[in-house]
């Protein structure tokens, strides 16, 4: 009766997990337990190259650690194998609120240089940070406007009913952030960026991996090589990247469109360059605003355009 419910149970999984990818041909053999693990192989026809989703072997070449979760984290004891490729220095895709992101230690240089490369970032081009806490963002940038005596505006308190959520906020970084993470330009001539942009994505997998890792990553939405849209299905992500040297895919099922709103911090005002998917709060800037009203504490509590 056991072995005919495990039966029932795996048809059923495979069953929904092509049911779910059903806009990509492809063929998925049945997981095989090998040294107390699965190894599940897939292949998507338009592609001659195979997709192979193993055990996490980080040295072995053309090797790729495919791993599936509940998008509300409550198999999030998966992530361990993710967590120790990050901590040798892999780059992988893991889930976030908004869109999937490449992501990689923001302390391993050459893993930044890997994630680069992998996803063929011009040098000019910058990378944000994953956080998990308010705690992490104090370390690695100046921090959010509180507000003092001099009328200087608190913005903190406004902030945090905003993260975690679906916002990457323009920060002055701090001597914390290594300088990796802000270089650009060519090798014979470095510079670095004053600023920095960071995310606490809402994402149960997103967090749980950040939690896990204590600390902070690198990263970048994932978007077609030739075309400037984002890739929302993870295993189109592995057939794309997988080849060019990724070493792990977090499925976590489809994501959204919209990628997170940007809203530089560095000015006067908190000032909105790219609207997704967080909604404009009304201490945010947008074109042609004009924020008047504050109350007591010096804290903007309305605007008018």
């Amino acid at each position: 009766m056991a072995l005919e419910t495990n039966a029932i149970a795996g048809v059923l999984s495979l069953s929904l997990r092509r049911r779910r990818l059903n806009s990509l041909p492809m063929t998925v053999s049945s997981p095989r337990m090998i040294g107390g693990g699965f190894i599940v192989q897939a292949s998507i026809k338009r592609n001659p190259k195979r997709l192979k989703y193993s055990l996490p072997r980080f040295t072995k070449e053309n090797g790729l650690l495919y791993i599936e979760v509940d998008p509300s984290g409550s198999d999030s004891w998966r992530l361990d194998p993710v967590i120790e490729l990050l901590q040798k220095g892999a780059v992988g895709v893991i889930p976030t609120d908004t869109v999937y992101a490449m992501a990689c230690d923001l302390r391993n240089a050459s893993a930044i240089e890997r994630l680069r490369r992998i996803k063929r970032i011009e040098p000019s081009k910058p990378l944000s940070i994953l956080c998990h806490s308010f705690r992490d963002i104090d370390t690695y940038t100046t921090g959010f406007p509180r507000g003092n005596g001099d009328g200087f505006i608190n913005i903190f308190r406004a902030v945090k009913h905003c993260l975690p959520g679906p916002y990457t906020f323009i920060l002055t970084a701090s001597k914390e952030l290594p300088k990796q993470c802000t270089r650009y330009g060519s090798a014979s001539r470095y510079a670095h960026r004053k600023n920095v942009g960071i995310r606490m994505p809402d994402d149960p997998i997103c967090q749980a991996i950040l939690e896990k890792i204590d600390t902070s990553l690198i990263s970048t939405s994932v978007k077609s090589p030739n075309q400037d849209e984002w890739i929302l299905d993870p295993v189109i992500i592995a057939d794309v990247y997988g080849k060019e040297g990724l070493d792990f895919v977090v499925d976590a099922g489809m994501r959204l469109t919209d990628p997170s709103t940007v809203v530089d911090m560095t000015g006067s005002f908190p000032k909105i360059i790219r609207q997704g998917k967080g909604p404009k709060q009304p201490w945010m800037e947008a074109e042609d605003d004009e924020y008047t009203v504050e109350n007591e504490n010096g804290d903007i509590i309305s605007s008018t355009a």
